[in-house]
């Protein structure tokens, strides 16, 4: 264990640190107090670059580019600062209570590790957080992407026993619901084809995660092998004398299928 850490038990000190955030909230306030752009932001106006930054970071780390991850933390942590110097500045949190937060949080989350308890399952452990009332479901951020909401509804209803023991039940739904999707293509109307695609794409997000996968890293993977495949494809195209507009699917499949046989392991 490293011994820089303290000794952990139920009332544990706090951790120990070099105080970057301290850095970070001290640069923020010496900007506010010289700079009229950023005297002039408030929390909502600095949402978007909140955003931004939050996916320049995911895009730092999908590219494995760690001199750019780096400046993109960096960029990360200067939004986080400033949300907290904000609030600071109203009077209705500040740092301290940010990282009390936390900490207590951690603490709950992993009684094992702290003297409270023994090992519990995230979710358990979560739902039994959620006050005396409060729906399975509620709390769910409104900016999630569909396809994280669908996992962590998922993980939500797990977490109070409302799951299968593996893939198997998820496997058989996706079938079920693949059958579905056909059978409203073939009769349903638009609005019936609509739902039961909905209802196919919950089940795989569903099977995705029992398997141990997050259906948005795997897209994310999906995307980047099409994309890097098919510029190839142009490139071999282009190298043939292949005018893409103007070829048939079979021949533009051939070259597709040429493709995946050169990166088949040998």
């Amino acid at each position: 264990m490293d011994d820089s850490l303290p000794t952990p038990s139920a009332n544990f000190p706090r951790f120990p640190g070099p105080g970057m955030l301290d850095r970070a909230l001290t640069l923020v306030r010496f900007l506010r107090a010289r700079c009229s752009w950023d005297a002039a932001q408030t929390p909502q106006t600095l949402i978007p670059h909140l955003l931004e930054e939050a996916h320049e970071v995911v895009d730092a780390i999908q590219d494995q580019q760690n001199e750019s991850l780096a400046g993109e933390l960096g960029d990360l942590l200067l939004n986080l600062a400033f949300q907290i110097v904000l609030a600071e500045e109203v009077g209705t949190f500040g740092a301290e209570g940010v990282y009390r937060r936390l900490e207590e949080k951690m603490v709950r989350r992993h009684p094992d590790l702290f003297g409270a308890g023994r090992r519990q399952d995230w979710e358990v452990l979560k739902a039994k957080e959620r006050s005396q009332g409060e729906g399975v479901l509620e709390g769910l951020s409104r900016g999630l992407d569909p396809l994280t909401k669908a996992h962590r509804i998922q993980e939500r209803v797990s977490g109070v026993g409302f799951d299968w023991q593996d893939f198997h039940g998820a496997w058989d739904k996706v079938a079920e619901e693949l059958e579905e999707v056909r059978e409203a293509l073939e009769e349903g109307t638009p609005a019936e084809v609509e739902e039961e695609l909905g209802d196919l794409l919950f089940s795989v997000v569903n099977l995705t995660r029992l398997a141990g996968a997050h259906s948005t890293t795997a897209l994310d993977r999906a995307n980047r092998k099409f994309r890097e495949r098919f510029e190839r494809l142009e490139g071999l195209a282009a190298e043939r004398g292949i005018r893409i507009e103007e070829s048939s699917l079979e021949a533009l499949d051939g070259l597709w299928e040429e493709l995946k046989g050169d990166q088949e392991p040998q």
